[in-house]
C-alpha cells in the first residue's frame, strides 16, 4: 500500500474485512472466508488411506475413499471437500516409506534429490497433473526458516479462504496451531493466492510480510511442507508470480476454491498425507 495516505489505508482494510465477511459464507467443504486464529487449535481425525501401496517410490490404485479428515474442525470451516472430480485415485509412497499421499490417477508424482541442508531421510516429491503443469512439492526434513523483520510499513493484508484441520506430527509452542490445509491470499498490486499444509499462524490483525506454507515438525525431525510453494508474498510487479495464483479481485479467488475442479483434487491430496513419526 506505498503511496497510499491513511484514510486510503483505513478503507481498503475496510473493504477486506467485508469482503472476508462475505467470503465466510461462500460455499461449503471447509470453504469460504476467514478460518482459524492464534487463538484456536482444533484437530481433526484422518480417514485412513487405502491400504495398498505399489513397489517403494511408485504410485499405486487406491479407489475412491477421501482422504478427508473428520470430527471438529475450525470456527468457520466445515468438513473437507468430497467432491474431487477425479474418478480414480492412487497411492504414492516414497522408497523408505515415510510418506504416502494419494492422488488422481492421471496425475505424476516423482521422488527428486532432496535441497541442499535437509535432514538425513529427507523426502522431495514433486507432483504434476496429466500434462505436465506443476502442482505441489512434499518436502520433509527442512532446517526451520530463520525469522526475518517485517516492518509494519511492509506489511499486506490477507484472508484465509479455506482452512480445515489434519492430523499429522507437529511441534507445539507459541504462534503454533494444529496442522491445517489451508488456500490464503494476501493484497499486493493483485490478490496472490496459495495452498499448501502449515501450523504457523499468518500475523496479527490480519496482516503479514508473508504466509508460510510449512508445518513445524517434532523436535529433531525437521519441518515439512507441501503445497505449491513454501512461503505466500505480495509480488512485486517485475517478480514471476507462478506457481502462486493471482486474482483481480477476491470473489475470483473464492471461485477457485468453491467452484474449481483443481483445488477440490488438490484439497483431497493434501488431506491425505501421512507422514513416520
Amino acid at each position: 500500500m506505498t503511496g497510499m495516505g491513511i484514510s486510503g489505508r483505513v478503507r481498503l482494510a475496510a473493504a477486506l474485512m467485508a469482503a472476508a465477511a462475505a467470503l465466510a459464507g461462500c460455499g461449503t467443504d471447509g470453504k469460504g472466508g476467514p478460518a482459524w486464529t492464534a487463538g484456536s487449535s482444533p484437530s481433526g481425525t484422518a480417514a485412513a488411506s487405502p491400504s495398498a501401496t505399489g513397489p517403494a517410490g511408485s504410485a499405486s490404485p487406491a479407489g475412491s475413499t477421501p482422504g478427508a479428515t473428520s470430527g471438529t474442525t475450525a470456527p468457520g470451516t466445515e468438513s473437507p471437500s468430497t467432491g474431487a472430480t477425479a474418478s480414480a485415485w492412487k497411492v504414492f509412497t516414497d522408497p523408505g516409506k515415510s510418506v504416502s499421499f494419494d492422488l488422481p490417477q492421471e496425475w505424476i508424482a516423482q521422488s527428486v534429490t532432496p535441497d541442499q541442508g535437509t535432514l538425513p531421510g529427507a523426502v522431495k516429491v514433486e507432483v504434476k497433473d496429466a500434462k505436465g503443469a506443476y502442482l505441489a512439492t512434499l518436502q520433509t526434513g527442512l532446517p526451520s526458516p530463520a525469522s526475518t523483520a517485517c516492518a509494519e510499513a511492509d506489511k499486506k493484508s490477507y484472508v484465509v479462504i479455506s482452512s480445515v484441520p489434519l492430523e499429522l506430527p507437529h511441534r507445539e509452542g507459541d504462534g503454533l496451531i494444529s496442522p491445517h490445509v489451508v488456500f490464503r491470499v494476501i493484497h499486493g498490486y493483485k490478490f496472490f493466492g496459495s495452498y499448501g499444509i502449515t501450523n504457523v499462524v499468518g500475523g496479527a490483525d490480519g496482516k503479514a510480510c508473508s504466509l508460510l506454507n510449512i508445518v513445524r515438525g517434532p523436535e529433531g525431525k525437521g519441518d515439512y511442507s507441501f503445497g505449491d510453494l513454501t512461503a505466500l508474498k505480495a509480488f512485486a510487479a517485475d517478480e514471476k508470480v507462478a506457481p502462486a495464483k493471482s486474482f483481480d479481485t477476491l470473489d475470483q479467488a473464492a471461485k477457485y476454491v468453491n467452484e474449481g475442479s483443481e483445488f477440490a483434487n488438490v484439497q483431497r491430496m493434501l488431506m491425505s498425507l501421512k507422514i513416520k513419526s
